[in-house]
């Protein structure tokens, strides 16, 4: 049975550098004993991870991370979020429990069943969420013990159509839309990262997607830790749903590394 400590990286940047490049949704992985207890069959599940997978995030951070002055740190999710999301709150607080998708999905992209109705969370919530939880709040306070802040940048994609899942689908889809947070996202945060992306078009705020990641021991608590999403359209840089990346990819790149040495400084 795998470690849950090998389903994500810790990847280590510039010692002074107070940013965290939270990638947990790239990956397609699935163990065997997770796949058992989902209903789709190979084809289904193939496409359905298509639909939900941020395709490429990994890539781009990775690309940000190489072209920054000071090199973030990452903390990358190498399990597909149908193993758990490890951005969920994994109580009654989450709304996408609405569409059963919370910690632990019951249903697709297109509202399907995905897990029986009965599934009982508990097991993969404490078998695969709760050490990434912990692993992230100890890389958080890493970089508040070295540097006296720390800030998380969420690289996310999102479909250029909206998907039936989605709670606020009706709204604008800018090329980059950045969700943020009224307690972690300062406005110099936020007005850094327009900058940042000003040359990769449209940037629009909280929508389709609202919000950002923070662990839970810090969020609501602590203002050292600012936290910012960064949701990229995938038809501006790949081929939807799940295809290979295009061009557009290295300008996303570039864009990220000037906001991660705005941050940095």
């Amino acid at each position: 049975m795998p470690d849950p400590a090998a389903s994500f990286d810790l990847l280590p940047g510039a010692a002074d550098s107070p940013v965290l490049l939270h990638v947990p949704h790239s990956a397609r992985e699935i163990p065997a004993e997770v796949r058992a207890g989902i209903l789709l069959d190979d084809r289904a599940l193939e496409r359905e991870l298509d639909h939900i997978t941020d395709a490429h995030t990994a890539e781009l951070a990775d690309g940000a991370a190489r072209l920054a002055v000071r090199t973030p740190w990452r903390f990358v999710n190498r399990l597909s979020r149908l193993v758990v999301d490890p951005e969920r709150f994994p109580d009654e607080r989450e709304e996408m429990l609405a569409v059963g998708m919370g910690a632990v999905y019951t249903r697709t992209t297109h509202r399907e069943p995905l897990r029986g109705e009965d599934t009982d969370p508990g097991p993969l919530v404490d078998r695969w969420f709760r050490p990434y939880a912990r692993a992230m709040t100890e890389a958080v306070a890493g970089r508040l013990a070295a540097t006296g802040r720390a800030v998380v940048v969420d690289v996310h994609s999102y479909p250029s159509a909206a998907l039936p899942y989605e709670l606020h689908g009706e709204g604008p889809r800018p090329p980059v839309c950045l969700g943020t947070d009224p307690f972690h996202t300062p406005p110099k945060l936020l007005a850094a990262a327009r900058e940042a992306f000003a040359s990769c078009g449209e940037t629009g705020v909280n929508s389709p997607f609202s919000g950002t990641y923070v662990p839970l021991d810090f969020y609501g608590k602590d203002a050292r830790v600012g936290a910012l999403m960064v949701e990229i359209r995938r038809d501006t840089y790949m081929t939807e749903p799940g295809g290979l990346p295009g061009p557009g990819l290295a300008g996303l790149a570039s864009a990220l590394a000037a906001l991660v040495d705005a941050l940095s400084s």
